[in-house]
């Protein structure tokens, strides 16, 4: 039985009008050339270039001086080779300073496409057959790096989505690398990666993404982009900087230790290629705070640690309610460094602030993960595909540790014999467990079914689409990577599931589908025999 799907005329496409203000890494040496250049100018001439600059870009960014000074105050080392008192510089002269090591990067100027959509925490004056929502995108610009970006709206009592105005100013966050780390945990998953060394450069086989030579912002590429490891047979162990840290430390701890170590000068190279994978591993933990004047649609996520800077990919989203009834959104996404993934967990409660931490354990080390939005009979539970062709799920005690996982789904019709994951997580309803998944099949055509599992035993599968829910139609099959539709997650709303997808890694609509229809066929279809 065919399911009916209702495609929506809104399409989300790239905008390369939307544009963040990012560092400029130069050497040192043509950094210092430059900044001679600037403290050699009377005053006058750095007056009026400030004056000019403020006229051109003021409009195009939020407090676009103050991102000329924190570009200044990465300065400082360079500072150390220049015969100048910084306090004797004028404010003008500083920030003028900085703008040479500035750069417009616009972040969705090839694609926007991957979303997925929660339900908004404000609620408030809307009619109670409305909902106002989020949608969440995977926005990429030059040099094919990923950002998540935002959009909100309304879905009306007839699923039709009313797109609130589109923010011009971006704002980028506010980073704070305060995270206290536990010792064990960190140490575990040091050893994972020590482990799996340079062997495991783990690349996505859902979207393959072209080779790119540097940008022009040189914060977000480094061709040196993972620590190299050396031979497994000479590996050193970290006990001599975690033996100085208590089981609970800091960020600032640790780096405070590293620094002091790269002083000695009998540390040999493996030693400092260990210090490099520790930092490495402990940048990727942070927190983002957005300006309460930003709105949603002007908040971006920017690659920032080292595990991330070629990309931030597919968030899948969830509103995740717990025992007492609060509610925290969670989202699970693929760091890429360029050679490896690392899967990665956002929290947040209002959108405003987030904090981001790798996922560890054995079962995260592979692209798709997505949460339950409640536990299981007590535990956290995960959909993943840990082998890159079928469904598992996992359950855990501690939502960023990771460990079993079992197999529940694999390839079973022509459509999806390459592989099957899920599009997003899991969406409870009074019949069961509803999973959207993506499914690979010849020609490499990504369609999107589904499948119902049981609410106490979501391991067991109640019923299967026999056939694709959706497959990429003639104006959906064309675009960055042909044939492909793709979900990171869906949403009820009154009767409807609204279902949020890309077209072709390009540009993204949405479509809605009776749920009790698409229930109905899921029961009677049963459960497909065994491969």
């Amino acid at each position: 039985m065919q399911v009916a799907v209702t495609r929506k005329k809104p399409v989300f496409s790239p905008d390369p009008s939307r544009v963040i203000a990012r560092f400029l890494q130069l050497s040192d040496e043509r950094s210092a050339e430059i900044i001679r250049k600037v403290l050699a100018l009377p005053d006058k001439e750095v007056n009026i270039a400030m004056s000019q600059l403020l006229r051109g870009y003021s409009r195009r960014h939020r407090n676009i001086s103050r991102i000329f000074e924190k570009h200044f105050a990465r300065l400082a080392p360079v500072f150390d080779g220049i015969e100048v008192n910084e306090e004797d510089l004028s404010a003008a002269r500083k920030a003028l300073i900085g703008s040479y090591f500035t750069m417009e990067y616009s972040i969705e100027s090839a694609a926007f496409f991957n979303p997925s959509m929660v339900e908004n925490p404000d609620q408030s004056e809307l009619r109670s057959d409305e909902k106002r929502v989020i949608i969440s995108f995977r926005a990429t610009g030059e040099g094919h790096i990923s950002s998540i970006v935002f959009r909100s709206g309304i879905l009306d009592k007839n699923s039709n989505l009313i797109i609130e105005p589109v923010g011009k100013m971006l704002a980028e966050a506010d980073v704070i690398k305060r995270h206290i780390y536990n010792k064990a945990t960190f140490r575990e998953k040091l050893d994972e990666m020590l482990e799996q060394g340079n062997s495991n450069q783990v690349v996505s086989t859902d979207h393959p993404e072209p080779e790119v030579d540097e940008v022009g912002s040189s914060e977000a590429v480094n061709k040196d982009l993972k620590p190299q490891l050396p031979d497994q047979g000479k590996i050193v162990q970290p006990d001599f900087i975690l033996d100085k840290l208590s089981d609970q430390f800091t960020y600032g701890e640790l780096m405070k230790n590293v620094e002091m170590a790269r002083r000695d000068p009998a540390l040999t190279g493996d030693y400092q290629k260990i210090l490099d994978h520790m930092m490495w591993l402990a940048s990727s933990h942070y927190e983002l705070n957005f300006s309460i004047d930003s709105a949603i649609s002007e908040r971006v996520i920017f690659p920032i640690s080292a595990t991330e800077q070629r990309g931030i990919e597919d968030a899948r989203f969830v509103r995740f309610v717990d025992e007492k009834g609060e509610i925290t959104y969670y989202a699970t996404y693929t760091a890429y460094d360029g050679l490896t993934i690392l899967p990665k967990l956002i929290s947040t409660k209002d959108f405003y602030d987030f904090k981001i931490l790798p996922l560890n354990g054995e079962i995260a080390q592979n692209k798709g993960m997505a949460l339950f939005p409640r536990k299981i009979n007590g535990k956290y539970a995960m959909l993943c595909r840990i082998d890159g062709v079928n469904n598992y799920i996992a359950y855990s005690d501690s939502i960023n540790i990771w460990r079993e996982a079992k197999m529940i789904q694999q390839p079973l019709y022509p459509w999806e014999l390459v592989q099957i994951g899920n599009a997003g997580s899991p969406i409870e309803t009074a019949e069961g467990w509803l999973v959207i998944t993506h499914a690979v099949g010849s020609m490499r055509e990504y369609t999107l079914g589904a499948s119902l599992y049981e609410l106490d035993n979501p391991e067991k599968e109640i019923g299967r689409l026999s056939s694709p829910l959706m497959v990429p139609n003639e104006t959906e099959r064309e675009g960055y990577v042909p044939n492909v539709i793709y979900s990171c997650g869906s949403i009820i709303h009154n009767d409807d599931l609204i279902i949020p997808y890309a077209m072709s890694d390009h540009s993204s609509t949405y479509a809605t589908v009776n749920l009790a229809e698409l229930l109905q066929v899921l029961k009677v279809s049963g459960k497909p025999a065994a491969v």
